[in-house]
């Protein structure tokens, strides 16, 4: 999540410098080819490129539009975790308490981390590409390889567990639910015990089936991608206008310059190099935004910040244990919020 009010030119221009150099040379290309070579006919009235860039606008604000709603839900569903660990520490602390105060500091402990370890098992697993995961150009791809959020080496549920718990994980397809699933086990030894009864029982469960709930509502959005009719045909719509401008803005502006001398006229149709560039650059621009927010989880710019909701999990819940040092909160790289 980039967290800066205003977006850094060197950000902008690492996503977008191919296509500026290729609007500059394209544009400036068509007005040399008319100009100089005089190919007055490669002209094309500007009326259907305007109806043109009207259907694509409204084409991109809908994908965007449904884009974000995909983040959104994301971010949503992210808060909800954040609530109900705190839900789940407060149970767990409040129900499972004995006259032995060094056994209820083990389990207390061994619960709350196991939760801990769920969230960031959670994370990886969501940071991981799928076959439809957007790839950018290598500039902005080096940035998120040097801040390394996407490596599976950031899965911190070996600090959490015991080792005989975390080489189980390892072998399992999705560790999260197996977690989950732990947690479960532990709640009903608890009740063999007649540690808990059976209310505090089903409180610890039904927080559980909560935690389910929200991890699979994560699962749906990563597995089911971006439906690509609205992705690709957006890419596609988008091109075929920024290709079509510089023929249009050549028939704008060879009108305008008739009534003025030769020489102001040829800077008047030149203008077409700047008008075509920007208009171009602002319909990509709008198009890739869109590309951006379709999978909230990939720990990318504009993507939810797990890594750091994971700390602030983890800081509210051992501070709950009552334990002294605590992690720092998860500072942005470079302005970005992983």
């Amino acid at each position: 999540m980039y967290i800066k009010r205003n977006i850094g030119w060197g950000l902008i221009l690492r996503y977008g410098w191919k296509n500026l150099i290729f609007f500059i040379l394209y544009a400036g290309g068509i007005f040399s080819i008319y100009h100089f070579l005089d190919w007055k006919f490669i002209n094309i009235p500007f009326q259907p490129l305007s109806v043109i860039g009207i259907a694509v606008a409204f084409y991109i604000g809908f994908k965007n539009s449904q884009s974000y709603d995909r983040f959104w839900e994301g971010r949503k569903i992210w808060g909800g975790i954040v609530n109900y660990s705190r839900t789940w520490a407060m149970h767990v602390l409040s129900f499972i308490q004995t006259d032995d105060s060094d056994y209820n500091k083990k389990v207390h402990q061994e619960m709350i981390y196991r939760h801990i370890a769920w969230i960031n098992a959670l994370r990886v697993q969501l940071r991981q590409p799928k076959s439809w995961t957007l790839k950018e150009n290598r500039m902005v791809e080096k940035v998120f390889d040097k801040h390394g959020e996407r490596n599976l080496s950031c899965n911190e549920a070996y600090n959490y567990v015991n080792s005989e718990e975390f080489k189980d994980l390892q072998k399992r397809v999705n560790p999260a639910t197996h977690l989950v699933k732990n947690q479960g086990l532990e709640i009903r030894e608890l009740k063999d015990k007649d540690i808990i009864d059976g209310f505090q029982e089903d409180q610890l469960q039904s927080v559980l089936e909560e935690l389910y709930n929200l991890q699979g509502k994560c699962e749906r959005i990563k597995n089911t991608p971006f439906p690509r009719q609205y992705g690709y045909f957006s890419k596609v719509f988008t091109w075929i206008f920024v290709l079509l401008i510089p023929f249009g803005l050549l028939d704008v502006f060879q009108d305008y310059s008739a009534q003025a001398v030769d020489q102001i006229g040829v800077w008047h149709v030149i203008l077409i190099v700047p008008f075509s560039v920007l208009i171009s650059w602002i319909f990509t621009t709008m198009e890739k935004v869109g590309d951006n927010s379709e999978d909230p989880f990939e720990g990318r710019t504009n993507d939810v910040p797990m890594t750091a909701l994971c700390r602030t999990i983890e800081i509210d819940l051992r501070d709950m244990l009552d334990e002294e040092s605590l992690p720092e909160n998860i500072q942005p790289k470079d302005y970005i919020l992983y």
